[in-house]
């Protein structure tokens, strides 16, 4: 078994950079040492902005994409490795998500598409390079996706008490951990990527920091009902979604059946109940009316978003995964570091009863500096 160092690096739905996380995978489990993030420089996230939205020159322009977005990720590597006065040499491997730039499980032919040279990172950091997670389980008849569950089961599970683990990315989802049981996670709905893009598209701000914006708002129940009548909401578990869905042009669909009454800090105010509705009702629906929690991911730094969940769902324990030793920041990273550890041993990624694929698959492919 090749225990050692490994480092994941990822790039969620938000896009708001390259998180990269030194791990150490070792018999005793999966320990973060360090981390680095590198924010995408402006020219490269609208690339890839514009790569979510179908249009012309696609190819051309995702190629060129894929090479930048690999040479910043194997930057990001480096500068890690630099601070934390690491070889490469020392590294086992490193597990690249990439950027997804479409995901569509649901297809006749179905596929998920990150862009992200694994070649290339290989080239510039030395290491070796695991990437291209999602495809092996598709090809199961799986949905690609979520994959953070199976890391959560190795770190997160405790034998005798019941957890869940909740990542606010762009998408929100969750992961049902009980003892004796097999492990459920799903995508339950957006979880920032709807606040991103509209406080984007009114204030050109990235984030809504700690929630301010949508806080000085005022909910609009005909638009929140409305967006509660979205039939993926409904859809059984196993089940996957992304950008391809919760968009602007989604939003603004929701919208054309509103009045002009309406302010934009309204909308925000509205979006932040739905994400906080959504999966508090996901949650609920497993958990009754107590359970443990614990939070990772962006959207653990909204503040308002918080406060609402812990209103819709009081007699739960809220807290962060920091409770359980890993950073709510670094969650994501390291599962992609543990996860090349796996495709570096030839064991499984994958949980079937998560993703719905036959059989659990070796993910990934092997790229040599």
């Amino acid at each position: 078994m090749q225990y050692g160092l490994y480092i994941g690096a990822i790039s969620g739905t938000s896009m708001d950079g390259i998180d990269a996380v030194l791990t150490d995978v070792n018999e005793q489990g999966c320990k973060t040492i360090a981390a680095h993030s590198t924010e995408y420089p402006k020219p490269l996230k609208q690339s890839l902005l514009t790569l979510c939205r179908p249009g012309s020159n696609e190819i051309e322009s995702a190629g060129s994409a894929s090479v930048q977005l690999a040479e910043l990720i194997a930057s990001t590597i480096n500068e890690l490795l630099h601070r934390n006065d690491i070889r490469s040499e020392h590294i086992q491997a490193v597990g690249s998500h990439g950027q997804t730039i479409r995901h569509c499980a649901d297809t006749r032919h179905p596929f998920s598409l990150q862009i992200g040279d694994p070649s290339t990172i290989a080239h510039h950091t030395n290491i070796t390079t695991v990437a291209d997670f999602r495809m092996a389980d598709i090809a199961a008849k799986g949905q690609g996706a979520p994959l953070a569950p199976a890391f959560h089961e190795a770190v997160f599970a405790d034998p005798e008490r019941s957890r869940v683990v909740v990542n606010l990315g762009g998408i929100a989802n969750v992961t049902l951990l009980k003892p004796g049981q097999h492990t459920i996670g799903y995508d339950t709905g957006p979880a920032n990527t709807l606040m991103d893009q509209w406080i984007q598209e009114c204030t050109q701000k990235a984030y809504d920091d700690h929630g301010h914006w949508a806080r000085s708002g005022s909910l609009i129940p005909s638009l929140l009902e409305r967006m509660l009548d979205e039939p993926y909401l409904s859809l059984p578990y196993p089940k996957s979604t992304g950008r391809e869905l919760f968009n602007l042009e989604w939003l603004k669909q929701q919208l054309s059946h509103q009045d002009d009454s309406y302010k934009n800090q309204d909308v925000q105010r509205t979006l932040l109940e739905y994400t906080a509705m959504t999966l508090s009702d996901a949650v609920l629906t497993h958990t009754g009316d107590h359970g443990e929690l614990y939070l990772c991911g962006g959207g653990v730094n909204n503040d308002f978003l918080i406060e609402r969940l812990k209103a819709l769902m009081p007699r739960h324990t809220l807290t962060t995964t920091q409770t359980l030793g890993v950073h709510p920041q670094h969650v994501e990273a390291a599962a992609f570091a543990w996860l090349a550890f796996r495709t570096i041993n030839r064991l499984p990624g994958n949980l079937k009863t998560v993703t719905g694929a036959h059989r659990n698959k070796i993910l990934g492919g092997i790229y040599q500096p």
